[in-house]
């Protein structure tokens, strides 16, 4: 989670990140299902910044933070 760490401005980029491409183009990543992410993790993610956001998002979903996301959406909603 070396993107996300002690930086808010970029967990709350995280919160309101949504895929950019594929099945679930317009989603936001933390709407992606788990296995997806894994998937992602077995062949590699994207290099760059997408590839780091879903690196984070899986983290959060193994480790059951998805309600801090979800709190970060609602508190820190975007204009």
């Amino acid at each position: 989670m070396e993107y996300v760490k002690n930086n808010s401005q970029q967990l709350i980029e995280l919160a309101h990140y949504k895929m950019p491409f594929g099945k679930y183009k317009g989603k936001y990543l933390i709407s992606l299902p788990e296995p997806y992410l894994v998937w992602f993790q077995q062949k590699g993610f994207p290099d760059g910044k997408l590839g780091n956001l879903l690196k984070a998002m899986l983290e959060i979903k193994i480790n059951g933070l998805e309600e801090l996301i979800y709190k970060i959406q609602k508190d820190f909603p975007l204009n």
